[in-house]
């Protein structure tokens, strides 16, 4: 089968052929229709610090998906062949503490599709039955191959109770973008989100922010004053990863302010503890989805009206991956859409 692999231990991918995955008992093989590009997949492509530290070559990237199940193993229950399935990307040990009482999202050995084992940026791919999510409703196909990080978007969204408050999201990429969508869905009365790309805030307002705000050009204060906030933000969704992003949240947030934390900084830096001490702010950090209460959030959101067509912006056959991924990188686009049956 064609895959999109990380062949040797340097910048560059290749699509090249390589065995169909094997299946056990427990396991389900995927014909794999599309697939999203993610940041991690950026970095893999790249050959980064990180992706040297992770990632062992060769390897077949990929975790974000949709598929039709085109094999299910003896032990599998429930899951049929030609359902349209997506995958959590996360793998769980099943045996820890957490995830023996169900909180397998805090597994301390999770492994990642498409950075721990083979991914599925190729025309199959195999996963554990208890990894399988099936669509029973109908779903864009574009929108179930972004499922998981639709996922964290509704995980760190709904981290807190929204109704009625005033949240601030840091960063306009994909997942900022869509956590704006759902803040606005579930009762919020402002949406604030910043970025330094034009084309990210704009497709912020298309999906409903009340305020997209240009960080070079305003400050987020400017922001609370332009809409008349005298204490402050409620809830802060820090998306970016940037210390002057957490930062000037912690800044701007009301006393007793709750915040969670996505994005993923590249290094440490300095925090005012003191600050967040004297003003009784929370803040929680966030990893993937919860298994499987965000999946169950993400279709009813989706059933309720919720529209992230606006988030996909971009969608290439999988043989232009050097384009699609091009454009990925560029920190203009939403979600970019590989085309696995193109």
């Amino acid at each position: 089968m064609k895959a999109l692999v990380k062949h040797k231990a340097e910048p560059g991918l290749w699509l090249m052929d390589v065995p169909e995955p094997e299946t056990g008992p427990g396991d389900v093989l995927i014909r794999v229709l599309r697939t999203g590009i993610c940041g991690t997949d950026l970095h893999i492509r790249s050959w980064d610090g990180w992706a040297q530290g992770a990632v062992r070559t060769p390897l077949v990237l990929g975790h974000e998906f949709v598929g039709e199940v085109a094999e299910v193993g003896a032990d599998v229950r429930d899951i049929a062949v030609g359902d349209l399935v997506s995958g959590e990307g996360h793998l769980v040990c099943g045996k820890c503490r957490n995830c023996l009482a169900g909180r397998r999202h805090l597994c301390r050995s999770t492994v990642g599709l498409g950075v721990g084992r083979d991914g599925a940026f190729a025309e199959y791919v195999a996963l554990p039955a208890s990894n399988v999510w099936v669509h029973r409703t109908e779903v864009d196909l574009d929108i179930a191959a972004i499922f998981d990080p639709f996922g964290n978007a509704v995980h760190t969204a709904l981290s807190f109770p929204l109704v009625g408050e005033d949240v601030l999201i840091t960063g306009a990429g994909p997942i900022g973008i869509m956590a704006a969508a759902v803040a606005r869905h579930a009762g919020a009365r402002n949406v604030v989100i910043t970025d330094v790309s034009e084309p990210r805030l704009d497709l912020a307002r298309k999906v409903g922010a009340t305020l997209a705000c240009n960080v070079a050009e305003s400050s987020i204060a400017d922001a609370q004053r332009a809409l008349g906030l005298r204490e402050g933000f409620d809830i802060g969704l820090e998306m970016s990863g940037r210390p002057e992003a957490l930062q000037d949240m912690i800044a701007n947030m009301t006393h007793g302010g709750r915040i969670a934390m996505l994005g993923l900084p590249s290094q440490e830096f300095p925090v005012d503890w003191s600050k967040l001490v004297t003003s009784m702010i929370t803040i929680k950090g966030i990893y993937g989805r919860e298994m499987y209460e965000t999946w169950y959030a993400m279709t009813v959101l989706l059933e309720a009206g919720l529209d992230l067509a606006p988030v996909v912006t971009g969608r290439y056959s999988h043989r232009d991956f050097d384009a699609a991924f091009y454009e990925a990188a560029t920190a203009r686009s939403g979600k970019i859409i590989l085309d696995w049956t193109a």
